[in-house]
């Protein structure tokens, strides 16, 4: 049969006190704790003592409580025979036609449990003696993640692979202890005086394979994150958005490894506490930077700055090749305002192939003013061409447009 339910919320209540004794959960119990088993509580003059160590076998009549954010389950020779996954206090009695083999509470957990426990309960008569187990249902944080290596991935809105060494912590639960228990937890926990199955002892081999699987897997998450089209995701968003990054791991860690549907696990949340990008890596995201920058109103506005400035100097310099100068900023002005508030919210790539376009226009602009007469005969050609020196080492003309005008002023 399975277990009678005695009172319901957590021990104080008259009813709960007048228990002689009862099974409890151990006490050195950690946060990262998942399996551990069911220890006796005695009353001495109203003071706690555990009577008979780690002891975990329960007999007709026991009283055992559950405590918020815990199940119960119950095996007799590795079959499961009960699970309790709601608070409260209950008595065991296999004899008893009234008792119930299953508490699960309400919520999504519960039709969870019910479902497993139809999949895998004891197939024979429950016996008079069971071994007690507490399984962790809360969140389990503090697991821990890390590459040595740089991990790769395609970037959808970068247009190109990326890299990057990163660690950080995730939390795990168990939305389903049965599955959880029947499916993966070492036989060596579900013994009597069984140590502890805890998620922070590294050399738990169960946890290291989880570990090496969440690693393995980090780069085809990443990527399931940043190239969500609908939510438009960016690589910067990766540390600070722990929610969807969460679901984006967990849901590579299902399709790869199938954590939920067989394990009974999911990731909660994911906290990154460090990501270091490649050198290339970092490059593109500095000119990704650079072209949100210089997009909408506030890179028209920056242009035009940049545009009436150079064209101040270039007057400033007086003669024919200062007015031509002039004139070629004047309309390098407006084509690339133009140009700038076709590239407003376009990605990196489109900025970069007008930028192109402009410096095109640019050289056509110069070669034109270099084809033309010379106006003002009276300018030492000598001075002049050191102006255009200048201009040349400073990348403002070209040794084409240089040449031209050189030719033409030497008469050569």
């Amino acid at each position: 049969m399975g277990f009678i339910k005695a009172f319901t919320g957590a021990v104080g209540g008259t009813f709960a006190d007048q228990w002689k004794d009862f099974f409890v959960p151990r006490r050195d119990i950690t946060p990262t704790a998942a399996v551990f088993e069911a220890v006796q509580q005695g009353t001495n003059a109203g003071r706690g003592s555990n009577t008979r160590g780690s002891e975990n076998i329960i007999t007709n009549g026991s009283r055992i409580v559950v405590p918020e954010g815990m199940a119960l389950i119950t095996l007799q020779d590795g079959e499961l025979t009960g699970c309790i996954a709601e608070a409260g206090g209950f008595i065991y009695a296999s004899d008893d036609i009234n008792s119930k083999s299953l508490f699960a509470g309400d919520g999504i957990v519960a039709s969870i449990i019910t479902q497993s426990f139809e999949r895998f309960k004891f197939g024979g008569q429950p016996g008079s003696q069971q071994l007690a187990f507490y399984v962790n249902l809360k969140e389990i944080p503090n697991n821990r993640f890390g590459t040595q290596s740089e991990i790769y991935w395609d970037d959808a809105y970068l247009g190109a692979q990326v890299g990057a060494i990163t660690r950080g912590t995730y939390t795990v639960k168990i939305i389903d202890p049965i599955v959880f228990v029947k499916n993966y937890l070492p036989a060596k926990y579900l013994m009597r005086n069984a140590p502890l199955f805890d998620f922070g002892d590294m050399d738990n081999d169960a946890v290291e394979q989880l570990f090496t699987e969440v690693v393995s897997v980090l780069a085809p998450a990443f990527a399931h994150y940043t190239n969500d089209p609908n939510k438009e995701n960016r690589i910067s968003n990766l540390q600070k958005d722990t929610l969807g990054l969460a679901k984006s791991l967990s849901q590579v860690v299902e399709d790869e490894y199938r954590w939920k549907s067989n394990r009974g696990l999911i990731i909660e949340k994911v906290a990154l506490m460090g990501i270091e990008y490649d050198e290339d890596t970092r490059a593109l995201l500095s000119d990704v930077k650079k072209a949100d920058a210089l997009s909408g109103a506030r890179g028209n506005s920056f242009m035009q700055q940049s545009m009436a400035r150079g064209m101040q100097s270039a007057g400033e310099n007086g003669g024919g090749m200062g007015m031509a100068m002039m004139g070629f900023g004047a309309n390098a002005a407006g084509n690339m305002a133009g140009n700038m508030q076709q590239t407003e919210g376009t990605p990196q790539s489109q900025f970069i192939q007008s930028q192109a376009a402009q410096n095109q226009a640019m050289q056509q602009q110069m070669q034109q003013q270099a084809q033309q007469p010379v106006q003002n005969t009276e300018e030492d050609p000598y001075e002049k061409l050191a102006r255009l020196k200048k201009l040349l080492d400073s990348g403002v003309i070209t040794q084409e447009d240089f040449d031209a005008v050189k030719k033409q002023t030497l008469g050569v």
